[in-house]
């Protein structure tokens, strides 16, 4: 933690700013800490927790008489403190059945800002929009998942055969994260405990402030604890499945302790995915310790519980065999009620009684279940029917709330500027009005595309300046660099893949029929560059060749440089290309993704979308706003979706992507071009931004569920 001592109390409280994340989606909040020293801004990785323990005494004695800068500090403090303390928020207008106490939401991961990096890809980007938005909506928002000090890996590529992805893990140093641990009445760091069969493992609490919402994360990195189980927090998604058993017991039932512990009570209780299904056991032994039976406790906790499913297809879903789940719950059971057939009943899926499904527990211990787009509903009421046999399929009780992202987020800076002249300094408020966005057409093509060619220039010198530190660590060649952008220019169109590196989502399909492609990004006149960003888990070892051949050719000097491939992708690197590529690349098979919330990002900043007619997509395309690759599901048969989406691809490419982004006016401006922009950021910015997607939450399932 920042020396306190050395800040000068006209300035104290920019330690406290520091500490809550709210500061990383308001751009003053920003802009002064910038203000303190850009220099060391730059070098902590945009961490002010980081950038105040390096500032000298010297530079903060200096800003804290300057006039300017102090009324940049008043200006942001005052907001900070009006925007967290507010009383007139949509919340306290629209939810009153909520006000007896939080919604309590669990996740595996979370991704807030770079600084904190405990998350793997979408469901913790997902996860951390969730916690922004509660805050600007002012809904009252406990979030609870795990401090993982190496978090998932950084990803570092290499031309060595066979390992062209290398994973590398970096501990999280605590004392540069803006986080605080909580401490027991006595001072101890165990807040709670949970017996893993014959051991008993003490839980630290570390809180994380965003806004409003706040978030703890578990850590068992104490002590108490034996050496094995002091790693149970160490690492994001480890292969090993009675490790991973081990987390979802401390998740759910050991956060359901944490949150008790602390005094708090939260009225209703979202569990996004099946890894958190056991917080709804938890609190069904508590309600059988207090008298009731176990079906009047499951009744409780069903009418109390919404549960989020992401995953499309069977073998994403976590289980565990009968065996480790009797090693870990028996005498667990005994407190519930039930027995061991009735227990392991529970998480049974149709004629599988060795295996214990978590989605299957979560189904049936929510009474409020959702999918995470119109289709994935459709589709998880079809996988997940033989739950329900008595009903006709479109009568499975799952619904369906689609996800969205949060603006301020995700919003390029330059382009909120442009919002807040010709839309109105309140646009954030408004943002999911769909007649707000009418009033895009009173900007010009030319300032929209002079504003996009700025954020293209940006994404260049982020890519140069990665580059640079790879030469200066050492162990890269002419060849890495090439592949890494050297040859990125400006003024091409550039068509961007970006996402976990994974079978289904198809990142070859592009190179299917390669002397076509190299025609098409060879053109001489018109030209097109293609950037892949993407990791793959470090034991999907068929995912990580599909990796190794899309950097191998990335290296083919027939391509000319128009392939390159970003390392270690995350929310950091995402946000300069969901800003300033041209088109949003997304080939996933049919009915395999659920929704994606990358695509969401790219069209709001005014990036094309190009993508097959899945997830979101199939809801958001209307026609004229984008493009859609081949037909929607069920369309053809499984063994020619490949070769039918790729010759797809490649007509879209060549006869009307490529030639309507190089058809410019005598200013050199290609109106049409950024007419589609305009249909993309208007089309879909209100419908699929976080904060119609929480409204949606809370109106059709927290103020139900808190009312029953």
């Amino acid at each position: 933690m920042p020396d306190t001592t050395i800040i000068p109390q006209r300035i104290g409280r920019l330690e406290e700013l520091a500490h809550n994340l709210w500061w990383s989606w308001h751009e003053p909040a920003r802009q002064l800490f910038r203000a303190v020293d850009y220099s060391q801004w730059r070098l902590s990785g945009h961490n002010p927790v980081k950038q105040l323990l390096a500032v000298s005494k010297e530079r903060l004695e200096d800003i804290a008489d300057d006039p300017s800068f102090l009324a940049m500090y008043d200006s942001v403090m005052t907001a900070f403190d009006d925007d967290l303390q507010k009383p007139q928020t949509w919340f306290a207008a629209n939810c009153a059945a909520l006000d007896k106490g939080p919604v309590a939401y669990f996740s595996m991961e979370y991704a807030i800002h770079n600084s904190l990096p405990i998350y793997a890809g979408g469901l913790g980007v997902l996860a951390g929009d969730i916690c922004k938005e509660a805050s600007d909506l002012g809904m009252p928002m406990v979030a609870v998942g795990f401090m993982f000090p190496q978090g998932y890996f950084r990803q570092q590529l290499c031309n060595t055969p066979n390992q062209c992805q290398m994973e590398l893990y970096h501990d999280l140093n605590f004392d540069e994260a803006p986080i605080t641990r909580l401490l027991g009445p006595n001072g101890e760091k165990s807040i709670t405990r949970v017996k893993l069969r014959n051991v008993i493992v003490g839980i630290g609490v570390w809180l994380v402030k965003a806004g409003r919402t706040q978030l703890y994360l578990l850590d068992t990195t104490i002590e108490e604890n034996p050496e094995p189980y002091r790693q149970l927090s160490s690492r994001l998604y480890i292969a090993d499945r009675e490790i991973r058993l081990q987390q979802e017991i401390l998740l759910g039932i050991g956060g359901v302790r944490v949150l008790r512990a602390l005094g708090i009570n939260p009225i209703v209780w979202h569990a996004n995915e099946g890894h958190t299904a056991f917080m709804m056991l938890e609190r069904a032994r508590e309600e059988v310790l207090n008298g009731k039976s176990f079906a009047e406790a499951a009744d409780l906790v069903q009418a109390s519980t919404i549960f989020t499913t992401h995953t499309p297809v069977m073998a994403g879903h976590d289980i565990f065999t009968s065996g480790l789940m009797e090693n870990y719950f028996n005498g667990y059971w005994q407190s519930l009620g039930i027995d061991r057939e009735a227990f392991l009943r529970l998480g049974q899926y149709g004629n599988t009684p060795q295996d214990f499904n978590m989605t299957v527990l979560a189904f049936k211990m929510a009474r409020q279940r959702s999918a995470v787009s119109k289709l994935h509903g459709k589709v998880t009421r079809k996988m997940w029917r033989p739950l329900w046999p008595e009903k006709p399929e479109d009568e499975v009780p799952i619904d369906y709330v689609t996800n969205g992202v949060h603006m301020p987020t995700w919003i390029a800076t330059e382009l909120s500027a442009l919002f807040r002249k010709h839309l109105g300094d309140n646009w954030l408020e408004r943002q999911d009005d769909p007649k707000l966005w009418d009033g895009l057409e009173k900007i010009p093509e030319e300032a929209i595309w002079n504003c996009h060619q700025r954020l293209k220039l940006k994404l260049l010198r982020e890519i140069l300046t990665r580059m640079r530190e790879r030469w200066l660590s050492g162990g890269i060649n002419g060849n890495q660099m090439m592949a890494m952008g050297a040859l990125f220019d400006q003024q091409v169109l550039t068509i961007t893949f970006a996402r976990r590196f994974t079978e289904y989502k198809r990142p070859g399909l592009l190179f299917r029929d390669i002397e076509r492609l190299k025609r098409i990004l060879t053109n001489p006149t018109q030209p097109v560059q293609l950037v892949f960003a993407g990791k793959s888990h470090p034991a999907d070892f068929a995912s990580k060749a599909l990796l190794e051949k899309v950097y191998n050719l990335a290296n083919d000097s027939g391509f000319q440089g128009r392939i390159m491939f970003i390392e270690d992708y995350d929310v950091h690197v995402s946000h300069y290309l969901v800003h300033s590529s041209d088109v949003w690349l997304n080939t996933p098979r049919r009915l395999q993704e659920a929704s994606g919330t990358s695509g969401m990002k790219a069209a709001s900043n005014g990036v094309i979308n190009l993508s097959v007619l899945d997830g979101w997509w199939n809801e958001g395309f209307n026609g004229t706003n984008g493009w859609a690759i081949g037909k929607g599901p069920d369309s053809f048969r499984a063994d020619e979706e490949d070769s039918t989406d790729a010759a797809a691809l490649y007509d879209l490419l060549e006869k009307e992507i490529v030639p309507l982004y190089y058809q410019r006016e005598p200013d050199g401006v290609p109106t049409e071009w950024v007419r589609l922009m305009k249909r993309s950021i208007s089309s879909v910015l209100p419908v699929f931004c976080a904060r119609r997607m929480l409204k949606q939450y809370a109106s059709r399932m927290y103020v139900p569920a808190a009312k029953k």
